[in-house]
């Protein structure tokens, strides 16, 4: 089955932000610890365990796993919710928002159009929508 050259150019776009990321000093981060820490810091709050779980599709100890790599990289915390003690809620940190900004900078370099005026409007939009997630999550 043939591919667009739009669905090519996103593939590949993901594929050198992926290669960058391993390049990069520090740790790496695996496909679902990616999704969850994404998901902490570009959806708004609060987040459980079980609304994680829930929004990712996948079991709860997947996500406490993740969760426990991602603590110990100091890229999330727990907390206890102030308004039911018997509840965990998954807060960002300033270690965090530094790791997406530089998230931001890498898939922005790397979809950076080259000779393609056309898309450049797209790309100030995409960059304007991560600026104001990263202010929201600031």
């Amino acid at each position: 089955m043939a591919q667009s050259s739009g669905s090519d150019s996103m593939i590949n776009t993901l594929r050198d932000t992926i290669v960058s990321m391993v390049r990069r000093d520090g740790p790496d981060l695996s496909a679902r610890q990616l999704g969850v820490y994404l998901t902490c810091y570009l959806q708004d709050g609060p987040h459980t365990v079980r609304g994680l779980a829930a929004d990712l599709n996948v079991s709860k100890p997947a996500i406490t796993r993740a969760l426990d790599r991602l603590e110990d990289l100091r890229l999330v915390k727990r907390v206890r919710d102030p308004m039911d003690g018997r509840s965990v809620l998954i807060c960002r940190t300033p270690d965090g928002k530094t790791s997406l900004r530089e998230l931001a900078a890498i898939v922005n370099e790397v979809g950076a159009p080259q000779d393609r005026e056309a898309e450049a409007p797209v790309r100030k939009a995409r960059v304007r929508r991560m600026d104001e997630r990263l202010r929201r999550a600031g």
